[in-house]
């Protein structure tokens, strides 16, 4: 519920990022974007990666790695306030240009 609220204040669940965390440790975390696989478009290079990149930011986070955290997230916000509205880019084209902030 909390990540739907989430995603509904950060512009879509298109781009939530969500984990599912086990506290106490015996078994792994899983980190993954909250939209579905939407197969509609599957090999269509329409699917924006940014809510999948988001997650591997939760991942990091989450293993104890902040600040290759707030790298990542960092990338992802200049990349957001960079898109011009109207326009799209293919989901490689979005991913090549967050790794590249990531790489700095």
């Amino acid at each position: 519920i909390i990540t739907d609220l989430a995603a509904a204040i950060t512009g879509g669940i298109g781009l939530a990022a969500s984990g599912n965390i086990n506290p106490d440790g015996t078994m792994p975390s899983m980190f993954e974007p909250v939209h579905g696989s939407a197969p509609d478009i599957a090999g269509q290079q329409k699917a924006d990666p940014t809510a999948a990149i988001l997650s591997v930011g939760l991942l990091l986070d989450h293993l104890g790695h902040a600040d290759a955290a707030a790298t990542v997230e960092r990338a992802v916000l200049a990349d957001l306030a960079d898109r011009t509205p109207g326009t799209t880019r293919r989901t490689p084209e979005v991913g090549d240009a967050i790794a590249a902030r990531v790489a700095g």
